[in-house]
């Protein structure tokens, strides 16, 4: 959900403070910052019908649209869809954001959103295989969360975390619910606090951000962000994972999603649709509709 072109001195200095490598060079350098804790070499690029998130248990894979889910095979066949994951919600949604799986379900983060703006906002869950709505989590509007951009389930601590896309105090926080009761835990606070986040991961004991930082007007990359939670689980040091420099055209960072069993990480990117406060507002010179991709990449440790 792209805003308005939004490259400013507060955003350039922080991607520069997170980076840590003010003396690297070139397109590798840029790819892979200085406190990045994976290599990540491209492998394949999917072409996908929805525009939101991506998730994969290591044999099959979930993608999200803003209205409907699909579940495709390991060799990119679609095999179900949704294409009305609303009719059984009491509160009023019509978006779904970046997507996870957990023990054969599907959790997503749904709202109302319009315009640069979220309500309803809940944690809501799905039949892994049917994609059938199962039930939603309780949402207290006392935690302050202001929208909800992506879902991530921590298995170890057993933690949902919800991310909120507006870039203002309450997107500086992630928002934690306890995987088995559903009852609010509390918030994380993300220091430094990255802008526009679009899709929130869980992966070997950390926590991974994609973030919007990007003009695409002007052909900026987007970025990911790792998370060091703390002990008790109310700060996380952020720093710099990796800057998408790579990926077919800039446009539209997404979804994210790690498959331990390939040694893959997966990045929902859109292209070709101007964004303006969440919303496609028109297409880019060349383009009749905007294209999704899920990127491949294999993943190493640099240590």
């Amino acid at each position: 959900m792209k805003s308005i072109p939004k490259i400013s001195i507060l955003i350039l200095s922080l991607a520069a403070a997170l980076s840590g490598c003010g003396s690297s060079t070139g397109p590798e350098a840029a790819s892979q910052p200085a406190h990045g804790k994976y290599q990540y070499t491209l492998s394949s690029v999917q072409a996908v019908i929805g525009r939101q998130g991506i998730c994969t248990d290591g044999d099959q894979y979930w993608v999200s649209d803003s209205t409907k889910l699909a579940r495709y095979d390991k060799d990119w066949k679609v095999q179900a869809e949704n294409r009305e994951p609303f009719t059984d919600f009491e509160l009023e949604v019509n978006h779904i954001g970046d997507i996870d799986i957990y023990n054969g379900e599907i959790y997503a983060g749904v709202e109302y959103f319009v315009d640069g703006q979220g309500k309803n906002i809940q944690v809501a869950v799905y039949d892994a295989s049917t994609l059938d709505f199962k039930r939603v989590f309780p949402f207290s509007e006392e935690t302050g969360q202001m929208e909800c951009c992506g879902i991530a389930v921590d298995p170890d601590s057993k933690t949902v975390y919800m991310a909120s896309w507006i870039d203002d105090e309450s997107s500086t926080f992630l928002y934690m619910y306890d995987l088995e009761s559903g009852d609010f835990k509390g918030k994380l606070a993300m220091d430094p606090a990255p802008s526009w986040i679009q899709g929130v991961a869980y992966y070997d004991g950390d926590l991974y951000v994609t973030c919007d930082d990007g003009d695409a007007d002007q052909s900026e990359p987007d970025h990911m962000y790792r998370i060091k939670v703390n002990g008790d689980r109310t700060q996380g040091s952020v720093v710099l994972e990796r800057t998408f420099d790579d990926v077919t055209m800039q446009g539209e960072i997404e979804g994210l999603s790690f498959d331990a069993a390939r040694g893959q990480f997966l990045l929902l990117y859109n292209r070709g649709a101007r964004i303006v406060q969440g919303m496609p507002k028109g297409f880019y010179e060349g383009y009749t509709e905007e294209i999704h991709e899920v990127f491949l990449y294999d993943i190493s440790s640099r240590k």
